[in-house]
């Protein structure tokens, strides 16, 4: 009787793993299918087959490891990212996490790999995420590896890539984990923020104050904004006067700030001393 029990249960377990097997390898087909095309994909399909075995190694937690998926049918020549001529390109980014966050991580994951021009096609939230769509014109789509590279910095990863056409991408994006890839201050730290073109952004979550001096030549208006860890803005702080010094208190619950000029950041361009002071 306890032989025959433990011969049902190992036949029960086999076939549990061979219909897992099972659904892992429709799931993968169909995925490849989904951004080859019909066409390639059957064209295609014994080739598909060896440079994918074995399946299974593209799974992480059950879960398929999309950018693996795309990097090994570009490896092997398959997926083309780059056009003859520059094309207009429709990306689609979705994510069940906070929209302001989600397009701020997105704006500066964008720019960390040279895409520093394109325009807001589409937003809008669903009941089940929010959606951000933009079009940019390139001679390449956006190489999934490299993206995942900078989101990971972020904390930040890819679920899901969907694509209509090489110049039509979508990607579901995992934020639960997601922070601005900026520098950190500790109460003892005291930095030097160069010129830039962009508003500096620092992590102020474990301090309770700043002091920040204006470098010989600037004109600074100071214009400095309070975000919490959502980036809900909490506060603002701005000054009509010219001003070489100034003393900020962290408010509670702050995690980023946003230093600026009221007017131009031309009038910071020799760049701006900060000194952090106290713990939180």
């Amino acid at each position: 009787m306890v032989k025959f029990v433990f011969v049902t249960l190992l036949a029960c377990f086999s076939l549990f793993a061979a219909n897992q097997d099972n659904n892992q390898t429709l799931s993968i087909d169909t995925k490849i299918e989904s951004i080859l095309g019909s066409k390639t994909y059957n064209a295609n399909k014994d080739f598909i087959n060896i440079i994918f075995e074995p399946k299974s190694a593209y799974y992480n937690d059950n879960r398929l490891d999309i950018v693996k998926v795309v990097q090994t049918l570009k490896d092997n020549g398959l997926l083309n990212l780059f056009f003859n001529k520059p094309q207009t390109i429709t990306m689609n980014f979705s994510t069940d996490g906070s929209p302001i966050f989600f397009v701020k991580l997105l704006e500066d994951t964008l720019r960390s790999i040279g895409y520093y021009r394109y325009i807001t096609k589409e937003s809008h939230m669903n009941p089940s995420e929010f959606v951000w769509s933009i079009e940019l014109t390139s001679e390449y789509a956006i190489d999934p590896t490299i993206f995942r590279k900078e989101l990971n910095k972020r904390g930040c990863d890819i679920v899901d890539i969907s694509t209509q056409n090489p110049a039509s991408w979508s990607y579901q994006i995992d934020m639960k984990n997601a922070h601005l890839n900026v520098l950190k201050l500790t109460s003892t730290d005291i930095i030097n923020l160069e010129r830039s073109i962009y508003e500096k952004w620092l992590d102020v979550s474990a301090i309770k104050k700043i002091v920040i001096s204006s470098n010989y030549g600037n004109s600074w208006y100071p214009y400095i904004s309070f975000y919490d860890r959502s980036l809900r803005i909490l506060k603002v702080n701005k000054t009509d006067s010219k001003t070489t010094r100034l003393s900020v208190d962290i408010p509670a619950d702050t995690v980023y700030i946003k230093i600026s000029d009221l007017y131009t950041l031309k009038n910071i361009k020799n760049g701006l001393n900060i000194e952090a002071i106290g713990s939180r």
